[in-house]
């Protein structure tokens, strides 16, 4: 589904209500409203993403998970470094997640945390819940900036996961050069960008 429709579902869903989103195999990928109030979190906004892998128990994947993922996969054929960047951009900028797989047919990764289609539906669903759940004014225009920007840095760049990930932990925020194109907050902003403009 596009980004707007699954937007839709996720602002739509009521207080205690779970939605599977996509199922493939044996895992299954689901959004939930919680019922329990949180600290800095509106319960009216809250989203829970959670992932049943096989006959594990659902758990909550956090950007750490899709993060490593990426890293393993670039490194294993540096080769698709930008068919990567162009899949989950199209995704940033709409586009149904499993209609891109096609982009990536030619790499047969092995060392990935999930499948490639959980993992493109994993990330359109983090952009959405950063989108309707951020609680408080963000950096970003769009919110889910934040994530993205993460996304292209990590495909990108080759530093030591160790020093990526610390960096990220810290919250600090991705280089401005990955970001700055798509931020409706900043000067820079292109309404039309042109592919990848962060790699020129």
């Amino acid at each position: 589904m596009t980004y707007e429709e699954l937007e839709q579902i996720a602002i739509q869903l009521h207080i205690g209500e779970e939605r599977k989103i996509y199922t493939s195999g044996d895992y299954t990928l689901s959004l939930l409203r919680p019922t329990k109030e949180y600290k800095n979190y509106d319960i009216n906004r809250n989203l829970q993403i959670y992932l049943v892998e096989k006959d594990r128990k659902p758990y909550r994947p956090n950007h750490f998970r899709l993060l490593i993922d990426l890293y393993t996969r670039v490194r294993e054929y540096p080769n698709s470094r930008n068919k990567l960047l162009e899949a989950f951009d199209r995704i940033f900028y709409g586009e149904d997640p499993l209609s891109l797989l096609p982009l990536l047919r030619d790499y047969p990764y092995s060392q990935a945390l999930n499948p490639l289609d959980v993992e493109l539906v994993l990330a359109q669903l983090f952009l959405v819940e950063q989108c309707v759940s951020y609680n408080g004014v963000s950096k970003y225009d769009p919110p889910s900036l934040y994530l993205q920007g993460w996304i292209r840095q990590f495909i990108t760049e080759n530093g030591e996961i160790d020093q990526v990930i610390a960096q990220i932990s810290n919250r600090n925020t991705p280089k401005v050069g990955y970001t700055k194109c798509d931020d409706k907050n900043r000067i820079e902003f292109n309404a039309a960008p042109m592919p990848l403009w962060y790699l020129e």
